[in-house]
């Protein structure tokens, strides 16, 4: 029996910390596998549509059997690193029960040239979470084989959500947000969907302890083309995993630590009970995301000084630019209107008074910049500068 508190004191011993920042590549997590020890089958699936090596392991000897995947989208990175930190985690003794009862099949990376370009797509421009019925690329035809070939009991879909949503109606960033996919236009409330729905609320329960009201349910509308819609259809229980936004965290290490609490959790429970699908009601009770938040808001901005009665609010969103090998924050106004009923992770209130830029005459949308004017006096637009 997972035993949390415990998990967490010791987690920083187990972090995979040559994995760090966003930036994750087969170059960083080559190495990682090599030294891994004989508890993993390691293998080669393939390879991407550029060319890159697709890794697969397997580990575990237990008649329950689970694939993941992750960085299905190359720029989501968050849920890689914790899995890495997971591996760590399975060489002690505490996960003998859960290897005994599990066998897991783990694809850490299956979109390596999203990943090496930072980009959501393939190397053919592709969205692989597209593409579960046509299986029109190679990453595609690579993870249905392993899942023809595994025959998996339950499927993990690891991905990356934005800034920008909040949990529920709140000011409260979605940490961590999870979905059971559904399996048809009516969101039938299927015994194989419960099963997933089970496994969820296993994971807000666990968080919600360190995690206060911070953990969202994905919308649930139904597109086949998405492979965990897909394999619900199939009738394989499939979660969703989001990584989102730990306050100030926007390296994501907060996030990496709580989404590997999230798996093991679920990991130990599939391990130690049977999952009917009976005990899924509070399922219903994690608040679904909304897009409340922006990067930086300012309130309250005088832009132009020839209208000073006119109050505007700023939201800026940051634009993830890879560079050297390292990802690059740059602010860029994306709305520029009336926004009390949204929130800033960074907020400014410019108290009706004057903000510029000294590049610009007026700020307007679309303008990229990486600090104000306020009364003339300047203020940096980066979060605490926590952002390399």
């Amino acid at each position: 029996m997972l035993n949390t508190p415990h998990f967490l004191s010791q987690y920083n011993s187990i972090k995979a910390t040559a994995l760090k920042l966003r930036y994750v590549t087969n170059t960083h997590i080559e190495p990682l596998l090599n030294s891994l020890s004989q508890k993993f089958t390691k293998s080669i699936l393939g390879t991407s549509e550029a060319g890159r090596s697709i890794h697969g392991l397997k580990v575990g000897s237990g008649p329950k059997r689970i694939l993941i995947w992750s960085q299905m989208h190359g720029n989501e990175s968050t849920t890689t690193k914790s899995l890495f930190d997971l591996f760590n985690y399975f060489e002690s003794p505490d996960c003998e029960v859960l290897l005994d009862a599990c066998t897991l099949f783990i694809i850490p990376i299956l979109n390596p040239d999203g990943a090496e370009a930072y980009t959501r797509f393939n190397a053919n421009h592709i969205d692989l979470n597209r593409d579960a019925i046509n299986q029109s690329q190679s990453e595609s035809k690579i993870l249905r084989t392993v899942y023809n070939d595994f025959k998996p009991d339950f499927c993990f879909n690891l991905h990356g959500q934005r800034t920008i949503f909040s949990a529920g109606n709140t000011n409260n960033s979605a940490v961590l947000s999870f979905l059971s996919p559904s399996q048809n236009e009516e969101r039938s409330k299927t015994n194989t969907r419960q099963k997933a729905m089970e496994l969820i609320d296993v994971m807000n329960r666990t968080l919600q302890p360190y995690l206060p009201n911070q953990i969202g349910r994905y919308d649930d509308g139904f597109n086949n083309n998405c492979v965990g819609d897909y394999f619900q259809c199939l009738n394989t229980p499939t979660v969703l995993f989001e990584a989102g936004h730990f306050p100030n965290d926007y390296n994501r290490e907060e996030t990496r630590k709580y989404m590997a609490l999230a798996l093991i959790s679920v990991l130990d429970y599939v391990a130690t009970n049977e999952v009917s699908g009976k005990h899924h009601n509070s399922y219903f009770e994690i608040p679904e995301n909304e897009k409340l938040f922006y990067d930086v808001l300012v309130r309250n901005a005088v832009l132009n000084s020839s209208e000073p009665k006119r109050i505007s609010d700023l939201g800026i969103q940051y634009t993830e630019v890879l560079e050297s090998g390292v990802i690059e924050f740059s602010p860029k106004i994306v709305f520029i209107g009336d926004l009390k009923e949204n929130y800033g992770h960074l907020e400014i209130d410019a108290n009706f008074n004057p903000v510029s830029h000294p590049d610009y005459n007026v700020l307007s949308k679309g303008h990229e910049i990486v600090f104000i004017l306020l009364n003339l006096k300047e203020i940096s637009l980066l979060v605490n500068n926590n952002l390399t």
